[in-house]
């Protein structure tokens, strides 16, 4: 006779490690490419002096429809202006660097230069492309 075989009761892990591996992976490819870019045309100039950015550096990108833009996400003078004396205050950011589009009206770059200054910003960056 022989001997009935019973249920198993050991659980395989291995194919669930797989799964979560690919899974990982996939995740570790795509995140960087998740990150949202605004399209900006910027100025081109023959000679521009290369600054070193550090961590504590805020971009405000203006675009060609005159939208002003942190991070991808849209904001009002009013409040780009509330947000800048908060951060200043408590020490959030250090250096400001401005990339407008070079078709965007000069009024509004000149306003958000002015809400920058008032808020207390002293180190004041505009971003330019080289000639080629």
């Amino acid at each position: 006779m022989k001997p009935e075989k019973g249920l198993l009761s050991d659980i395989n892990i291995i194919p669930l490690v797989d799964i979560i591996l690919v899974i990982l992976i996939v995740f570790m490819i795509t995140a960087p490419l998740l990150t949202t870019k605004v399209e900006v045309d910027l100025p081109k100039v023959k000679k521009a002096k290369l600054v070193k950015s550090h961590s504590r550096v805020l971009k405000i990108t203006i675009t060609r429809a005159g939208k002003i833009k942190i991070n991808g996400k849209s904001v009002s003078l009013r409040r780009l202006a509330r947000w800048l004396k908060e951060a200043k205050k408590h020490g959030l950011i250090k250096e400001v660097q401005i990339e407008a589009d070079r078709r965007c009206k000069y009024g509004k770059v000149v306003k958000v230069l002015s809400v920058v200054k008032s808020a207390g910003f002293e180190s004041l960056s505009l971003l330019t492309q080289p000639e080629t």
